[in-house]
């Protein structure tokens, strides 16, 4: 891959990734503990003991993507890389990818093959520092069913087993003894019984549940009436002046540029076209019409600017600090006023405030869902709604159930979907005000995103027992199981023991 594709492949990354969610969304369940599954795969290769080092390191060492308790997670023809690898592509070919010459999935699979690689290397050190050891005749029976050693009838085959080199039979017999390993650690793991107090203590974080009607009012529905009042408080904001600028490499041969201007070496125009890392040296220098708050953003020193806006046309500024590096400006035009009648000046005030302000929006969303609330207290809800000409929205009752967790029912807005929603319910302020509010009351606005929202609580459900019955079933049977095959991957890739340099080592391999 080329070094100019480097950028482009972190783009195409969120393509595919769409593509791996989308599908991930159609069949959770293919999905859920994918990386992990993988460590229990019984594969045939012929290749060294990962723990020992067979056939695992020494060469190849500019492939190391990181490290787990000292043990380098190394790609090496052949190795328990190479198989997690082709075995992750087998999967993903089997579910309809392309693989074949396309990097963006390429980058996938390699990285899920490491993944699966890092907690293979965590599970056995484990095992190796716990002194726990399989069986050698619990290892011996099953080489013997090896597919390699298995005659035409399925029965093992002393001839196969000894037309094998030592070696390579030796590996094969590590092999079985470290998926032995691997599977009791995980039998162990996933036999421990749940008890039936846990059980029930999860499934009554369900309880109570409450239902509401909602309105929202949009932050971008921020008046023009209330545009036009902040602009006339700040109208100087929004004057204009036309200039030029040169940025050059350092303060210094800014300041030497600019001399040479000034004493009739070079004039301004083919001084700026001479520096080609500034992205105006191909028009002189001329950067056009910049209001004053884009000198705001632009000069970071408000004595600098106000140096600036003194200047008549024509005059050079002197070298100035700007958030591009060190820049003089030539003025090409007078100061121009503000005129909050033409349209395009208030359209740069309305971006500005959109930009910079955007707190007078929701303080503006936020006291129109205040007044609501005094006509809601008045009048009733639906009559308020009606009054305002607001839409209404009924929400099914859900318990707090901050960040949708699956074990509960999730929060679920009419015609809010994805980040909106999920937002939400990460917004402990939401929970809190949702659910601390009396029934049949308003409770106080919530801004979340673009939206301020105002929720009404029209029941509360106390008692469920057939749902709680069915939450701590649910949570016993598969959701802990589950979650916890969720959870192995973060926690052993996190783990202080983990030394991780994929980002870095697939970057730098890949766009050689």
């Amino acid at each position: 891959m080329a070094k100019k594709d480097k950028k482009a492949l972190v783009q195409g990354k969120d393509s595919s990734s769409s593509e791996i969610a989308k599908k991930f969304k159609q069949r959770p369940l293919l999905y859920i503990g994918s990386v992990v599954i993988l460590v229990l795969i019984i594969i045939t290769f012929i290749g060294g003991d990962f723990i020992s080092g067979g056939g695992f390191g020494g060469q190849g060492g500019d492939w190391v993507f990181g490290h787990y308790d000292k043990i380098p997670i190394e790609w090496i023809p052949g190795n328990t890389f190479n198989i997690f690898y082709d075995n992750v592509k087998f999967r993903y070919q089997s579910q309809g990818f392309d693989v074949n010459n396309n990097r963006w999935i390429e980058y996938y699979l390699f990285k899920e093959a490491y993944d699966s690689l890092v907690i293979h290397t965590a599970v056995l050190q484990m095992l190796k520092k716990s002194k726990y050891t399989v069986p050698e005749k619990k290892v011996d029976r099953e080489v013997a069913q090896h597919p390699r050693f298995l005659d035409s009838n399925g029965i093992f085959s002393k001839t196969l087993y000894r037309q094998m080199p030592e070696s390579q039979r030796l590996n094969i017999w590590r092999q079985r003894q470290e998926e032995l390993a691997k599977q009791m650690f995980f039998d162990d793991l996933f036999a421990i019984h749940v008890p039936k107090s846990e059980a029930d203590f999860f499934a009554r974080m369900a309880l109570p549940m409450r239902g509401f009607e909602m309105v929202a009012f949009n932050v971008d529905d921020y008046p023009e009436s209330e545009s036009l009042a902040f602009a006339l408080e700040n109208p100087r904001l929004f004057s204009s002046m036309h200039v030029s600028r040169i940025t050059g490499p350092s303060e210094s041969e800014t300041r030497r540029i600019l001399a040479s201007i000034k004493n009739g070496t070079v004039t301004f125009e083919e001084a700026a076209r001479n520096q080609q890392h500034d992205q105006y040296a191909d028009r002189g220098g001329n950067i056009g019409v910049r209001y004053f708050f884009e000198f705001e953003q632009e000069i970071p020193n408000s004595a600098d600017r106000e140096k600036l806006y003194s200047l008549r046309r024509g005059e050079l500024s002197e070298v100035i600090s700007t958030v591009n590096g060190w820049a003089f400006y030539r003025i090409e035009g007078d100061i121009v006023q503000a005129d909050f009648e033409d349209e395009i000046i208030m359209d740069r005030v309305r971006s500005y405030i959109g930009s910079f302000e955007r707190g007078r929006m929701e303080d503006w969303a936020i006291e129109q869902a205040r007044e609501f609330n005094t006509v809601v207290n008045e009048f009733g809800f639906a009559e308020a709604a009606y009054i305002r000409n607001m839409e209404r929205q009924n929400i099914e009752p859900f318990p707090v159930n901050y960040g949708s967790v699956d074990l509960f029912k999730a929060l679920a807005i009419p015609g809010a979907f994805g980040q909106d929603v999920s937002e939400l319910a990460r917004n402990e302020n939401f929970w809190k005000t949702a659910f601390s509010t009396e029934l049949n009351t308003p409770c106080e606005p919530v801004v979340q995103g673009s939206y301020v929202y105002v929720f009404f609580p029209v029941e509360q459900i106390e008692e469920d027992e057939f749902s709680l019955d069915s939450i701590a079933s649910n949570y016993s049977d598969f959701w802990l199981e589950s979650e916890t095959w969720r959870m192995i991957p973060s926690y052993f890739l996190k783990h202080e023991k983990m030394k991780d340099n994929f980002e870095e080592t697939y970057s730098r391999i890949f766009s050689e």
